[in-house]
């Protein structure tokens, strides 16, 4: 739309709301962060921990808002205030109002440039950190970027504008107004929203519309440093770094200062070299280990990064006029508070056009064979099998803005209390200090690209976008996989969730691996699965499970759990919230998941390579959280759970046969659908009378199940001799496929009892104790199964699961 020229004049004529002491609106639930939310610093912490300057002015705080027509211009008044960065659903905004797709949010706000010498005749760029979804830019009556700029389009990217461009108003010395327009349809268009939706139930949200992220102003040189682009290559042992570099001038060089400081490590190195602009630059880390620059490859491993060990390479990037410059001061700044060998203290700082402050790592992610053949995780070059939550970033009061960063910064550190290393980041993108957070703690991140557009089912074929839509997910996709490029922490790339949005699979699996070659690309997390992709991705709730391992990718469980338990005082609502498996204490809850990682380690056995748990937080009406909502309860005792997830770290059981399942090979039981006389799973009971047919047993094929005899009455009794010719069981578990509950018994004694169904052949542990039941030569395995709706089925056999395996 067009802006007046007069547009500047009408904006400070415009009746401003009348001041009043922010709050924030009502909510059903808050965190304790909340309180430390003041509108003169708003997350004053500086949003882009990779790209740093010294000089920026923040522009987080109080803003005029409108809600209009979508088609309507600047507003004639102002419904109020709102506080930036919380979206304007959100508590935290102090509005707490829904946009309608059919509806325009504006923004209005006035600043004033320092005056001071960092912005005296400098560039002055704005940048946001995200917004959802379109976004309009005014300065001064004038569109910023001209009258037929092209709006921003992207929910979940960062984006810069230049102020002082060619026919720009930007009042260098007074107050300047900034107006910005927002478009969210919601999910009432095809781009990529996540879980956001204008009627949220179950795993559905409240929208999130506007301003989301930080705001601010930066000054910058003529020539500047636009980014720095690092690439580990831990089989070279270097670091490959690339500048983008904004109007350079002939025969300018720039000067990379790198520091590299292990914790407990005396061994120092730092070192400034010459790069050319157009060229890339490679850090020969090699030359880390030893006592700066000698090199020794035994002392190399506590400069790598890894979860147990986050080291941080520090990278200082200049741009130097004179290339003939003794880069002997470069970084001196940072080299004189070290005593490291070499540096003259006394050499003159260089005179530099511009200057970021950055830092990197070497690791290397990456999908390979262990000294079995099975695919595995790797990460610099050994296996380590990845095991974290299901991390959806959502807050009760910020929607998807944390309150503070202590905040957002609580999360990662509870996810390493709680003895994970890792964290799927699902269907959202965090502001850039979350992932500084994952970098400097220690956490692997898989990164999800937020979903949009049509869901298709597990066994629908790819859902045939339009060209506006897919253009839409491209070119967001890359703007993501580009601004998170430099985080050691993410790993792993997720193009597709659960069919959402999923199109043109493989082709897209393919274009992200080649967007980057230096991460794992998942291949889809979960449901329609096309065969390419390093990873094969299955969901299973509520308990683990895997699919069989393959030659090319690895096995991984994208999701499983939902534990679910509402703690009063501390829901999103009263009645009515909704996890996979509920329970009601927190004990039946600590016993129920301490069950489900114990069958890990025998999966992981198998050549399971990851996994996540379902998940952080509960979301909303979603109690299916390690924590409450608002972050003020574990759930389960946290030393607790990080010694019961320690298991999935050790090498796996070696696990034996006793008893098969009908899986590969048909087993003959005895069975009965008339309630047999009491005592019928003793090992003496006479079942002589009863019927003969090969396991499972079932009706109207339940998936995963093999039926070989007809069982399709409400219950089951089912018996089966086999020999041992010893009885010497370390721990008894159980194989088992079941629709629904059933109860098993070895020799009269019970030894496992289940609910519900599954969807396929599982490992449960028997009750402890169990393999004291077992016996040399003669025993007898029984199950009672019930049918409640549905489909049916029973199979079950007998594993010895052992300790002393040798290490995968």
């Amino acid at each position: 739309m067009r802006i007046i020229a007069a547009l500047a004049l009408l904006l400070s004529l415009l009746p401003a709301p009348l001041p009043a002491e922010w709050k924030p609106a009502d909510s059903p639930l808050m965190t304790r962060w909340a309180k430390d939310v003041r509108p003169g610093a708003v997350l004053p912490e500086y949003p882009r921990p990779q790209l740093r300057r010294d000089a920026w002015q923040n522009l987080n705080g109080l803003w005029d808002y409108a809600i209009t027509d979508r088609k309507a211009g600047l507003p004639t008044q102002w419904d109020g205030q709102i506080l930036v960065p919380f979206a304007i659903e959100s508590a935290l905004s102090g509005v707490k109002k829904r946009l309608e797709p059919n509806q325009a949010l504006w923004y209005h706000r006035t600043f004033t440039l320092p005056q001071t010498d960092a912005w005296k005749d400098r560039s002055i760029q704005l940048h946001f950190g995200a917004v959802d979804w379109e976004c309009d830019v005014y300065l001064n009556g004038q569109r910023v970027g001209g009258p037929d700029a092209h709006p921003h389009r992207g929910g979940f990217d960062p984006f810069t504008l230049r102020l002082d461009g060619p026919g720009a108003t930007l009042n260098r010395t007074g107050e300047n107004h900034l107006a910005v327009r927002v478009y969210d349809p919601s999910d009432d268009a095809p781009q990529p929203r996540g879980k956001q939706v204008r009627k949220p139930e179950g795993i559905w949200y409240t929208p999130v519309s506007g301003i989301w992220q930080t705001v601010w102003l930066e000054p910058v040189p003529e020539t500047y440093i636009r980014g720095v682009k690092f690439t580990p290559d831990l089989d070279e042992m270097a670091i490959s770094v690339q500048l983008d570099v904004v109007n350079p001038k002939p025969g300018m060089k720039a000067g990379i200062f790198v520091r590299s400081l292990p914790n407990g490590v005396s061994g120092v190195f730092a070192k400034s070299w010459h790069m050319e602009l157009d060229k890339p630059f490679v850090i020969e880390c090699s030359k880390f280990s030893g006592k700066f620059g000698q090199p020794d490859p035994k002392d190399l491993k506590p400069h790598l990064w890894s979860p147990d060990h986050p080291h941080l390479i520090d990278v200082l990037v200049g741009l130097v006029e004179d290339p003939k410059a003794d880069l002997g001061g470069f970084g001196k700044d940072w080299t004189a508070k070290l005593d490291v060998p070499g540096e003259d203290k006394n050499v003159p700082a260089v005179a530099l056009v511009d200057s970021v402050q950055s830092y990197t790592a070497l690791r290397k992610t990456a999908v390979q064979k262990d000294e079995r053949g099975i695919n595995r995780m790797f990460l610099n070059n050994e296996p380590v099998f990845q095991f974290g939550p299901l991390d959806q970033g959502w807050w009760p009061d910020g929607l998807y803005t944390a309150p503070t960063d202590e905040a957002l910064k609580f999360d990662i550190e509870a996810t390493k209390e709680l003895g994970f290393n890792m964290a799927r980041k699902h269907v959202k993108v965090e502001p850039d200090r979350w992932y500084y957070w994952c970098d400097k703690l220690g956490l692997l991140v898989w990164q999800d690209m937020p979903s949009g557009d049509r869901n298709i089912n597990p066994n629908e074929p790819d859902h045939q976008r339009t060209a506006e839509s897919e253009a839409i997910y491209r070119r967001e996709w890359e703007a993501i996989m580009k601004a998170l490029h430099n985080h050691p922490s993410i790993v792993v790339w997720v193009p597709f969730n659960e069919g959402w949005g999923q199109f043109k699979t493989n082709e897209i699996l393919e274009w992200t691996k080649k967007q980057d070659p230096s991460r794992v690309v998942d291949g889809p997390s979960g449901w329609a699965d096309r065969g390419e992709g390093d990873m094969h991705d299955m969901h299973h709730y509520p308990g683990p499970s895997m699919f069989p391992v393959s030659e090319k990718r690895a096995t991984v469980l994208g999701e499983f759990g939902g534990l679910g338990l509402p703690v009063e005082g501390h829901t999103w609502l009263q009645k009515g919230n909704w996890g996979y498996r509920s329970f009601e204490n927190k004990e039946a809850l600590t016993a129920e998941y301490d069950q489900f990682i114990a069958q890990l380690p025998i999966l992981i056995g198998e050549g399971l390579a990851a996994a996540v748990y379902t998940q952080t937080t509960d979301v909303e009406i979603e109690v299916n959280g390690l924590l409450t909502y608002d972050r003020a309860i574990y759930k389960m005792d946290p030393k607790h759970v990080a010694e019961t997830n320690r298991a999935v770290y050790a090498p796996p059981p070696r696990v034996s046969t006793l008893v098969p399942t009908s899986e590969e090979k048909p087993q003959e039981w005895s069975f009965t659908t008339d309630k047999p006389a009491d005592g019928w799973e003793a090992a003496d009971f006479n079942a002589s009378g009863w019927k003969k047919g090969p396991g499972g047993f079932g009706a109207l094929n339940p998936p995963g199940s093999k039926v070989r005899t007809t069982w399709d009455t409400k219950e089951i009794w089912a018996r089966r001799e086999f020999d041992l010719p010893a009885a010497e069981v370390e721990n008894l578990w159980l194989r088992i496929h079941h629709d629904e509950d059933t109860e098993i018994y070895l020799n009269g004694k019970k030894i496992g009892e289940t609910h519900g169904y599954t969807t396929r052949y599982i490992q449960i542990p028997a009750i402890a104790g169990s393999g004291k039941s077992l016996r040399p030569g003669r025993n007898v395995l029984a199950v009672h199964c019930r049918q409640t709706g549905g489909g049916q089925y029973i199979d079950v056999g007998l594993l010895d699961v052992r300790k002393e395996s040798p290490a995968r």
